[in-house]
């Protein structure tokens, strides 16, 4: 449904949450006239929940709340970034794809780049142990879904000759405060370039050119799983934790006593840490053997 022109999703059956369709590439700087609407659309829901944006760390608003989290780069300038926020690995690697042919550049959004991604997509189901969601969609499914927040978004291609080997989405918030990768995937094939590495290089550098402040890489820690291979590389290429408020504003009575009874939480998130890590051994496992192949972050 769309709401004062902002795209709202809607998950669950018994408890229903509405949140932006882009939740954590777009904010809600004045909430209150979207919850109104939404109060008066006739349709059920719940929960509203929405995220407050950089830099403002402190709650500033009365709803319910709990903490979630991003990882955040601040950008000032290209420079800055290569010889003061990353370390030599990080270097390194960047300077890897140069080496071996990989050139980086913002790319149209056009059938070429499409069949690329599309191609990306679709080179191995298995990606970090768990089952890739984007493998097996069709062309036209691929561009339908790259397609959307055109007028607030790069394409950032890494390309070995005229061959694109890794592809970033760059997704900017209303204000141009910051920008979130809301995809980055690269060829496993090519992993020895270090394509992911380029992409990174190329985003902090189109954000420094738009004087955007902040580059996003998704969350820094999923529910209780603090480190992994992924949170590694974010930090090593500069990203922090950054910890902000996530509010919860029930629309419902049924809303009131999901949101204090924690059932807004996925069921996941009540099992202790190590019965997690456990889980996602044996997901890994399960799905490399499945498939033959064994992928792990870059």
């Amino acid at each position: 449904m769309k709401i004062r022109d902002r795209e709202i999703q809607i998950q669950g059956r018994l408890i229903r949450i509405a949140r932006l369709d882009a939740d954590k590439y777009q904010f809600l700087s004045d909430p209150q006239p979207v919850l109104d609407e939404l109060r008066r659309s006739g349709t059920r829901i719940d929960l509203f929940t929405f995220m407050q944006k950089l830099p403002e760390t402190s709650p500033k608003f009365g709803f319910p709340m709990e903490w979630d989290n991003l990882a955040a780069l601040p950008i000032s300038t290209y420079d800055n970034w290569w010889s003061q926020q990353i370390g030599f690995k990080a270097r390194n690697k960047a300077k890897q794809a140069e080496k071996k042919g990989v050139t980086l550049q913002e790319a149209p959004f056009d059938d070429a780049l499409v069949q690329g991604i599309w191609e990306i997509y679709n080179e191995c189901p298995v990606r970090q142990g768990k089952r890739f969601h984007h493998y097996g969609k069709d062309v036209g499914t691929v561009r339908k879904e790259a397609a959307t927040y055109l007028d607030c978004s790069i394409f950032i291609g890494a390309f070995l000759g005229a061959k694109l080997i890794g592809f970033a989405k760059l997704t900017w918030d209303e204000t141009r405060t910051q920008a979130g990768l809301m995809h980055i995937v690269s060829m496993v094939q090519h992993r020895d370039k270090a394509p992911t590495n380029a992409l990174i290089a190329q985003a902090v550098r189109s954000c420094a050119e738009r004087k955007i402040s902040y580059l996003v890489y998704s969350n820094f820690a999923y529910g209780k799983k603090q480190r992994d291979s992924l949170s590694d590389f974010k930090e090593r290429n500069g990203f922090q934790r950054v910890d902000l408020p996530r509010y919860y504003v029930p629309l419902t009575r049924a809303g009131w006593i999901a949101f204090r009874l924690g059932l807004h939480r996925k069921f996941l998130d009540y099992l202790p840490e190590p019965v997690l890590a456990r889980l996602r051994e044996f997901r890994n496992s399960w799905n490399n053997r499945r498939f033959q192949i064994a992928i792990g972050a870059s």
